[in-house]
C-alpha cells in the first residue's frame, strides 16, 4: 500500500484539468445568520456530472495504461460515481460496466444509462454490486475503478482542498457527507498537511453509517443498508479497506449522524434559500447545522455541496411539505 501525499493531489489536478473544472465557492447569508459564522458552499453539484465524484473517476481512469483502457473498466456505485465513470469512459471511448444495487434511485439509474455504459443491477446493497464488479474483472479482465479506496481516486478528490485553500485560505472548518471516506481522505491530505489545525467534520445518515460504525469498533465493519434520502451515503467501506479507514481516523475530527427529518430539512433549506436542488447526502451537513448538532471551530466554515441527483417526486414532496 502506497501513501497518498500532497504531490499526488497536485498531479491529479493537472491530470484532470481537461475534464473536471474548478467549482465555485458561494457565500451563504442565511447559514451565516444561523451560525454567527461566515459560511460558504463549495458547489460540487455544478460539476459536469453534478457531483464531486468526477474528480476521482477522471484521475483514476486517465492514469490507466492503453492496454487497461482497451480491456474495459467496471465499477460499483450508489449512483454518482458510476455516472462519473460512465461520463469519462465515453469521453475516452472506453467500454464500461456500472454495477449498482436495487436501492439506487430511478433518477440516478436514468442518468447512468444515458452515459452509454452498461448498467447491471445486482442485489440489495453496494456490497452485492461490488462482488459482481470483481467477478467481471476475473472473467473479462476489466479494471475495477474503486469509488473511494484507491490512491488515484483519493488524490482526485483532494483537488477540492487545493481549490479551497486558493479561494479561502482562512477556512477553519469543513463539513461534508461521509460514506466510504474517499472525499475526506483527499481533503485531509490537501487541507491538514497545509493547516493541521483545520477542523474536519463528517456527516452520515443514522441508517447504515458504515464508516461511523467502523470508527466506533476500531476496524472496518459491515452494516445493513436501509432506504434513506441520503442514498449516496450508503455502502460499506470494505472489510479489507486499504486506505480510507486509516485516513479518516487520521484526519477527521468528528462524525455526526443525522436522521431523515434533518436531511429533508437541509434539502428544503437549500431549495428555499438558495434555489438549489441538492441530494440528501449534500444536505446532511446543512441539516446538522440547522439542528445545532455541529461544533463549528473558528470563523470561516465551508460545506461541500457534493451532488444534486434526486428524483423530482422527492423534490416536489419536500417543497410541498416545508412550504406549509
Amino acid at each position: 500500500m502506497r501513501k497518498v501525499d500532497l504531490l499526488d493531489i497536485w498531479k491529479a489536478r493537472k491530470r484532470i484539468a481537461s475534464i473536471a473544472q474548478p467549482t465555485s465557492l458561494v457565500y451563504s447569508n442565511d447559514l451565516s445568520d444561523v451560525t454567527g459564522k461566515s459560511v460558504y458552499l463549495k458547489m460540487e453539484n455544478w460539476n459536469i456530472t453534478n457531483s464531486f465524484k468526477i474528480r476521482g473517476a477522471a484521475n483514476k481512469i486517465l492514469s490507466l495504461t492503453p492496454m487497461e483502457r482497451a480491456k474495459g473498466i467496471t465499477t460499483f456505485s450508489t449512483g454518482n460515481f458510476g455516472v462519473s465513470v460512465g461520463y469519462v469512459a465515453k469521453q475516452l471511448d472506453i467500454d464500461a460496466v456500472i454495477c449498482i444495487s436495487n436501492r439506487v434511485p430511478k433518477a440516478k439509474v436514468d442518468v447512468l444509462r444515458s452515459t452509454g455504459a452498461r448498467v447491471e443491477v445486482i442485489g440489495t446493497s453496494q456490497d452485492d454490486a461490488e462482488k459482481y464488479s470483481y467477478q467481471l474483472q476475473r472473467e473479462h479482465g476489466f479494471t475495477v475503478i474503486h469509488p473511494f479506496d484507491d490512491p488515484y481516486v483519493i488524490a482526485g478528490y483532494g483537488t477540492m482542498g487545493l481549490e479551497l485553500l486558493e479561494t479561502l485560505p482562512e477556512v477553519d472548518t469543513v463539513l461534508a457527507g461521509l460514506s466510504g471516506g474517499g472525499m475526506y481522505s483527499g481533503l485531509g491530505v490537501a487541507l491538514k498537511q497545509t493547516n493541521p489545525k483545520l477542523y474536519l467534520i463528517g456527516v452520515s445518515t443514522e441508517r447504515g453509517a458504515a464508516m461511523y460504525e467502523s470508527m466506533q469498533a476500531g476496524k472496518p465493519m459491515e452494516v445493513t443498508e436501509n432506504n434513506t434520502l441520503a442514498d449516496s451515503l450508503l455502502g460499506g467501506i470494505g472489510l479489507n479497506n486499504q486506505y480510507t479507514f486509516s485516513m479518516v481516523q487520521q484526519y477527521v475530527n468528528d462524525i455526526l449522524l443525522v436522521n431523515e427529518q434533518q436531511i429533508a430539512k437541509g434539502m428544503a433549506f437549500m431549495l428555499d434559500k438558495h434555489h438549489q436542488v441538492i441530494e440528501g447526502a449534500a444536505a446532511a451537513s446543512i441539516g446538522a447545522i440547522l439542528e445545532n448538532k455541529a461544533t463549528l471551530i473558528g470563523s470561516n466554515v465551508v460545506l461541500i455541496i457534493s451532488g444534486n441527483r434526486v428524483d423530482t417526486s422527492v423534490v416536489l414532496d419536500l417543497a410541498k411539505r416545508y412550504s406549509q
